[in-house]
Protein backbone atom coordinates (compact mmCIF):
# COMPACT_ATOMS: atom_id res chain seq x y z
CA UNK A 1 0.00 0.00 0.00
CA UNK A 2 1.89 3.28 -1.32
CA UNK A 3 1.44 6.31 0.55
CA UNK A 4 3.13 9.69 1.07
CA UNK A 5 5.33 10.75 4.11
CA UNK A 6 7.17 13.53 4.91
CA UNK A 7 10.64 12.78 5.80
CA UNK A 8 14.00 13.70 6.39
CA UNK A 9 17.54 11.57 5.72
CA UNK A 10 19.73 10.44 8.26
CA UNK A 11 22.32 9.98 6.17
CA UNK A 12 21.83 13.73 4.62
CA UNK A 13 25.38 15.40 4.67
CA UNK A 14 24.60 18.98 4.06
CA UNK A 15 24.69 22.14 6.33
CA UNK A 16 21.10 21.93 6.68
CA UNK A 17 18.22 19.10 6.90
CA UNK A 18 16.21 18.27 3.74
CA UNK A 19 13.10 17.45 4.36
CA UNK A 20 10.69 16.29 1.55
CA UNK A 21 8.14 13.85 0.62
CA UNK A 22 8.46 10.43 -0.17
CA UNK A 23 6.34 7.49 -1.22
CA UNK A 24 6.52 4.52 1.29
CA UNK A 25 6.07 1.20 -0.12
CA UNK A 26 6.72 -2.19 2.40
CA UNK A 27 10.38 -1.24 3.32
CA UNK A 28 11.91 1.35 1.45
CA UNK A 29 10.60 4.99 0.17
CA UNK A 30 11.02 6.92 -3.17
CA UNK A 31 12.45 10.25 -2.40
CA UNK A 32 10.44 12.68 -4.11
CA UNK A 33 12.12 16.61 -5.38
CA UNK A 34 12.23 18.89 -2.83
CA UNK A 35 10.34 21.28 -4.72
CA UNK A 36 7.29 18.83 -5.04
CA UNK A 37 4.21 20.26 -2.55
CA UNK A 38 0.64 19.16 -1.49
CA UNK A 39 -0.04 22.15 -3.73
CA UNK A 40 1.69 20.57 -6.77
CA UNK A 41 0.73 17.32 -6.49
CA UNK A 42 -2.86 18.05 -6.31
CA UNK A 43 -2.48 19.13 -9.55
CA UNK A 44 -0.31 15.57 -10.73
CA UNK A 45 -1.83 12.17 -11.14
CA UNK A 46 -0.77 9.40 -9.48
CA UNK A 47 1.49 8.04 -11.84
CA UNK A 48 3.34 11.24 -12.66
CA UNK A 49 3.87 11.44 -8.89
CA UNK A 50 5.46 7.88 -8.98
CA UNK A 51 7.04 9.21 -12.24
CA UNK A 52 8.74 11.93 -9.90
CA UNK A 53 10.64 9.89 -8.02
CA UNK A 54 14.47 9.91 -6.95
CA UNK A 55 16.32 7.49 -5.42
CA UNK A 56 14.95 4.91 -3.14
CA UNK A 57 16.06 4.74 0.42
CA UNK A 58 15.58 2.50 3.34
CA UNK A 59 13.01 3.18 5.97
CA UNK A 60 15.85 2.94 8.66
CA UNK A 61 17.99 5.72 7.33
CA UNK A 62 14.86 8.02 7.11
CA UNK A 63 12.82 10.38 9.86
CA UNK A 64 9.96 10.51 9.65
CA UNK A 65 8.19 14.47 9.94
CA UNK A 66 4.94 15.63 10.40
CA UNK A 67 2.65 15.89 7.01
CA UNK A 68 2.55 19.23 6.10
CA UNK A 69 4.66 21.66 3.16
CA UNK A 70 4.49 24.09 6.03
CA UNK A 71 2.27 23.96 9.28
CA UNK A 72 -0.97 24.21 8.26
CA UNK A 73 -3.13 27.98 8.30
CA UNK A 74 -6.33 25.60 9.51
CA UNK A 75 -6.83 22.65 11.98
CA UNK A 76 -10.49 22.30 11.51
CA UNK A 77 -12.42 19.49 14.03
CA UNK A 78 -15.93 18.17 13.92
CA UNK A 79 -17.73 17.67 16.96
CA UNK A 80 -20.61 15.20 17.69
CA UNK A 81 -20.55 13.81 14.24
CA UNK A 82 -20.66 10.12 14.31
CA UNK A 83 -24.15 8.34 15.51
CA UNK A 84 -22.63 6.33 17.39
CA UNK A 85 -20.96 8.48 19.23
CA UNK A 86 -24.65 10.70 20.09
CA UNK A 87 -26.03 7.07 21.08
CA UNK A 88 -23.51 6.27 24.06
CA UNK A 89 -24.18 10.17 24.63
CA UNK A 90 -27.65 9.02 25.24
CA UNK A 91 -28.32 12.32 22.83
CA UNK A 92 -32.27 12.05 21.74
CA UNK A 93 -32.40 12.45 17.42
CA UNK A 94 -34.16 15.55 17.94
CA UNK A 95 -31.19 16.96 19.56
CA UNK A 96 -28.50 15.86 17.08
CA UNK A 97 -26.81 18.79 15.48
CA UNK A 98 -28.46 20.85 12.38
CA UNK A 99 -25.06 22.18 11.64
CA UNK A 100 -21.32 20.62 11.75
CA UNK A 101 -20.03 21.97 15.10
CA UNK A 102 -16.80 23.06 14.38
CA UNK A 103 -14.03 23.58 16.41
CA UNK A 104 -10.11 24.21 16.23
CA UNK A 105 -6.76 22.95 17.10
CA UNK A 106 -2.95 24.72 16.79
CA UNK A 107 -0.51 23.42 14.55
CA UNK A 108 1.50 22.75 17.59
CA UNK A 109 -0.37 19.64 18.30
CA UNK A 110 0.84 17.94 15.17
CA UNK A 111 2.78 14.96 15.62
CA UNK A 112 3.71 12.00 13.25
CA UNK A 113 3.46 8.26 13.55
CA UNK A 114 5.24 7.00 16.39
CA UNK A 115 6.36 10.09 18.17
CA UNK A 116 5.13 10.64 21.26
CA UNK A 117 1.89 11.99 23.18
CA UNK A 118 2.35 14.27 26.07
CA UNK A 119 0.27 14.01 29.03
CA UNK A 120 -0.11 16.96 30.70
CA UNK A 121 0.18 17.73 34.46
CA UNK A 122 -2.56 19.94 33.97
CA UNK A 123 -5.26 17.25 33.07
CA UNK A 124 -6.43 14.21 34.49
CA UNK A 125 -8.80 12.66 32.05
CA UNK A 126 -7.01 12.30 28.91
CA UNK A 127 -8.70 11.51 25.80
CA UNK A 128 -8.20 9.16 22.76
CA UNK A 129 -10.37 9.92 19.64
CA UNK A 130 -9.66 7.74 16.11
CA UNK A 131 -10.58 10.47 13.19
CA UNK A 132 -10.49 10.42 9.70
CA UNK A 133 -8.59 13.50 8.45
CA UNK A 134 -9.32 15.44 5.16
CA UNK A 135 -6.43 16.89 3.35
CA UNK A 136 -7.42 20.23 1.58
CA UNK A 137 -5.38 20.23 -1.89
CA UNK A 138 -6.74 23.02 -3.86
CA UNK A 139 -8.07 25.97 -1.12
CA UNK A 140 -11.35 27.76 -2.11
CA UNK A 141 -14.29 29.87 -0.48
CA UNK A 142 -17.82 28.93 -0.92
CA UNK A 143 -17.10 25.57 -2.67
CA UNK A 144 -19.99 23.49 -3.88
CA UNK A 145 -20.96 20.15 -2.53
CA UNK A 146 -21.06 18.73 -5.66
CA UNK A 147 -17.33 20.00 -6.47
CA UNK A 148 -15.92 19.40 -3.13
CA UNK A 149 -13.78 16.35 -3.06
CA UNK A 150 -12.09 17.43 -5.92
CA UNK A 151 -10.51 20.28 -3.34
CA UNK A 152 -9.15 16.86 -1.49
CA UNK A 153 -5.71 15.91 -1.38
CA UNK A 154 -6.23 13.12 0.35
CA UNK A 155 -6.82 11.12 3.46
CA UNK A 156 -4.27 10.27 6.79
CA UNK A 157 -5.57 9.25 10.30
CA UNK A 158 -5.74 11.42 13.45
CA UNK A 159 -5.93 11.22 16.96
CA UNK A 160 -8.05 14.26 18.28
CA UNK A 161 -6.43 14.07 21.96
CA UNK A 162 -8.90 15.42 24.23
CA UNK A 163 -8.45 16.75 27.99
CA UNK A 164 -12.10 15.99 29.28
CA UNK A 165 -11.90 17.70 32.41
CA UNK A 166 -10.85 21.19 30.26
CA UNK A 167 -13.43 20.20 27.47
CA UNK A 168 -16.32 19.88 30.39
CA UNK A 169 -15.09 21.98 33.15
CA UNK A 170 -12.92 24.93 33.48
CA UNK A 171 -15.97 27.04 31.70
CA UNK A 172 -15.42 24.86 29.02
CA UNK A 173 -12.65 25.54 27.36
CA UNK A 174 -12.95 23.30 23.73
CA UNK A 175 -9.83 24.93 22.06
CA UNK A 176 -7.47 24.47 25.18
CA UNK A 177 -8.61 21.36 25.83
CA UNK A 178 -8.03 20.36 22.13
CA UNK A 179 -4.54 22.57 21.60
CA UNK A 180 -2.45 21.60 24.23
CA UNK A 181 0.86 20.41 22.68
CA UNK A 182 0.88 17.39 20.90
CA UNK A 183 -2.83 16.47 20.82
CA UNK A 184 -3.17 15.94 17.12
CA UNK A 185 -0.93 12.94 16.13
CA UNK A 186 -1.61 12.12 12.13
CA UNK A 187 -0.34 9.37 10.14
CA UNK A 188 1.22 7.05 9.21
CA UNK A 189 1.42 9.03 5.75
CA UNK A 190 -1.47 10.61 3.42
CA UNK A 191 -3.30 8.11 1.16
CA UNK A 192 -3.98 10.24 -2.21
CA UNK A 193 -8.27 10.24 -2.79
CA UNK A 194 -7.52 8.13 -6.21
CA UNK A 195 -7.04 5.27 -3.58
CA UNK A 196 -9.68 6.11 -1.80
CA UNK A 197 -12.96 5.73 -3.58
CA UNK A 198 -15.91 6.23 -0.93
CA UNK A 199 -14.34 7.97 1.95
CA UNK A 200 -18.02 7.04 3.63
CA UNK A 201 -17.03 3.61 4.21
CA UNK A 202 -13.96 2.98 6.11
CA UNK A 203 -13.54 0.83 9.06
CA UNK A 204 -12.01 2.85 11.71
CA UNK A 205 -10.56 1.45 15.31
CA UNK A 206 -8.67 2.71 17.92
CA UNK A 207 -7.13 0.07 20.51
CA UNK A 208 -5.07 0.90 23.62
CA UNK A 209 -2.58 -1.59 25.07
CA UNK A 210 -4.06 -4.00 22.44
CA UNK A 211 -7.87 -3.47 23.30
CA UNK A 212 -10.31 -2.52 21.48
CA UNK A 213 -12.07 0.68 22.76
CA UNK A 214 -13.40 2.17 19.71
CA UNK A 215 -15.00 0.25 16.02
CA UNK A 216 -17.36 1.09 14.06
CA UNK A 217 -17.08 2.55 9.68
CA UNK A 218 -17.00 6.04 8.42
CA UNK A 219 -20.32 5.62 7.07
CA UNK A 220 -22.05 6.85 10.96
CA UNK A 221 -20.95 10.27 9.70
CA UNK A 222 -23.63 12.07 10.35
CA UNK A 223 -22.60 14.73 8.18
CA UNK A 224 -20.44 13.62 5.19
CA UNK A 225 -17.25 15.19 3.96
CA UNK A 226 -18.60 17.24 1.04
CA UNK A 227 -21.29 18.70 3.74
CA UNK A 228 -17.96 19.92 5.97
CA UNK A 229 -16.26 21.71 3.00
CA UNK A 230 -18.57 23.56 1.93
CA UNK A 231 -20.37 24.44 5.21
CA UNK A 232 -16.64 25.47 6.52
CA UNK A 233 -16.02 27.42 2.85
CA UNK A 234 -19.08 29.65 3.07
CA UNK A 235 -17.81 30.78 6.88
CA UNK A 236 -13.77 30.95 6.39
CA UNK A 237 -11.22 30.50 3.00
CA UNK A 238 -9.73 27.13 2.95
CA UNK A 239 -6.41 26.92 1.96
CA UNK A 240 -3.86 24.11 0.33
CA UNK A 241 -2.59 21.99 3.57
CA UNK A 242 -5.72 22.86 5.53
CA UNK A 243 -6.97 19.52 7.75
CA UNK A 244 -10.52 19.08 8.60
CA UNK A 245 -10.73 15.80 11.16
CA UNK A 246 -14.60 14.55 10.67
CA UNK A 247 -15.51 13.47 13.81
CA UNK A 248 -14.74 10.34 16.18
CA UNK A 249 -16.89 7.11 16.58
CA UNK A 250 -18.51 5.60 19.77
CA UNK A 251 -16.06 4.50 22.40
CA UNK A 252 -14.34 7.19 23.74
CA UNK A 253 -12.84 6.80 26.92
CA UNK A 254 -15.09 9.56 29.32
CA UNK A 255 -18.28 7.47 28.56
CA UNK A 256 -17.16 4.40 29.01
CA UNK A 257 -18.62 2.77 32.43
CA UNK A 258 -16.51 3.24 34.04
CA UNK A 259 -14.57 6.08 32.22
CA UNK A 260 -11.48 4.86 31.05
CA UNK A 261 -9.15 7.86 30.46
CA UNK A 262 -5.13 7.27 28.96
CA UNK A 263 -2.32 7.22 31.01
CA UNK A 264 1.79 7.87 30.47
CA UNK A 265 3.13 4.76 29.54
CA UNK A 266 0.03 3.40 27.16
CA UNK A 267 0.41 2.68 23.62
CA UNK A 268 -2.38 4.03 21.49
CA UNK A 269 -3.32 2.63 17.79
CA UNK A 270 -5.33 4.42 15.54
CA UNK A 271 -6.47 2.41 12.34
CA UNK A 272 -8.54 3.08 9.61
CA UNK A 273 -9.15 1.01 6.48
CA UNK A 274 -7.16 1.32 3.32
CA UNK A 275 -5.30 3.97 4.82
CA UNK A 276 -2.73 2.68 7.88
CA UNK A 277 -1.76 2.03 11.52
CA UNK A 278 -1.21 5.54 13.72
CA UNK A 279 0.78 4.70 16.90
CA UNK A 280 2.17 6.77 19.47
CA UNK A 281 2.74 6.29 23.32
CA UNK A 282 1.84 8.19 26.07
CA UNK A 283 4.58 10.09 28.31
CA UNK A 284 4.09 12.05 31.26
CA UNK A 285 5.04 15.82 30.59
CA UNK A 286 8.67 16.94 32.42
CA UNK A 287 7.93 18.30 35.83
Amino acid sequence: MSSLIRCCSRLTSSARPVFRWGVQNAKSVQLLPESLTIEKMHEMEWKDIIGATMHEVSIDDLEYQPLFDQPPDKILGIGLNYLDHLEEQNVPVEKYPQAPVVFNKFPSTIVCNHQSVIHPSATSQLDYEVELAVIIGKGGKNINESGALNHVFGYTVANDITARDWQKMNNRQWILAKSMDTFCPLGPGIRTKEFITNPHNLDIKCEVNGEVRQSSNTSNLLFKIPQLIAYISKLVTLKTGDIILTGTPGGVGAFRDPPMFLKPGDTVKCTIDGIGELTNSVIMEDS
